[in-house]
């Protein structure tokens, strides 16, 4: 099941999803180990620069409303998928952009980048499911003195998430997500696919 809660910025974004084939239907395991039949591609969708342009355009209208965008020093964003929206937020916002990436299972920063303390922060993250990623880089963030000013992804497939910052995203879907446990699809026999970046609750 898949229910579009809301889209932003007056842009009609789960079309966009749609035209690059992002949208995936079957029998997925998530990042955060829960299962779906329904996955989010966004690297579908950013392949195309025309598109994730226009997503980007409309993040940073949003963020402005509320954020002083010129104060912004840093986009940190966690690898893979936030690498290229994250790139692409701070194109347009003028600051630099770093990310964080997985060591023996851990998130850390690595590749000589640095957050000084102070320095003003936006979190970029492709998909929102259960929101570990992001709160993994929230803490490293916080631990080097960074000044988080909002978190902006391009999906939420699971509306509600509180980071303790400003919070927006482009579009929030209600996906259905299960225990592995207890997952119908799994019980029907179909086969299990994982097409995200890393293990599954790593």
């Amino acid at each position: 099941m898949l229910k579009i809660i809301k889209q932003a910025g007056g842009i009609d974004v789960f079309k966009l999803f749609k035209d690059s084939a992002a949208i995936l239907e079957g029998h997925f395991k998530l990042t955060s180990g829960y299962h779906s039949g329904v996955y989010m591609q966004c690297a579908a969708l950013l392949q195309y620069p025309e598109r994730a342009g226009i997503l980007a355009d409309g993040a940073i209208d949003i963020m402005e409303a509320d954020i002083d965008l010129e104060d912004i020093d840093t986009v940190v964003a966690p690898a893979m998928g936030g690498i290229l929206w994250g790139y692409l937020l701070a194109q347009r916002i003028g600051c630099r952009m770093v990310f964080t990436e997985r060591k023996d299972a851990e998130m850390v920063l690595r590749r000589g980048f640095d957050i000084k303390k102070g320095e003003k922060l936006i979190i970029a993250e492709d998909v929102i499911t259960t929101g570990g990623s992001v709160k993994e880089v929230i803490k490293i963030c916080r631990e080097m003195g960074g000044d988080i000013k909002a978190v902006i992804t391009i999906a939420d497939r699971n509306a509600g998430i509180d980071f303790g910052y400003p919070y927006y995203n482009m579009i929030s879907l209600d996906i259905e997500k299960y225990d592995p446990d207890d997952c119908p699809l799994c019980r029907s026999g179909v086969p299990v696919v994982y097409p995200g970046s890393r293990k599954p609750g790593q």
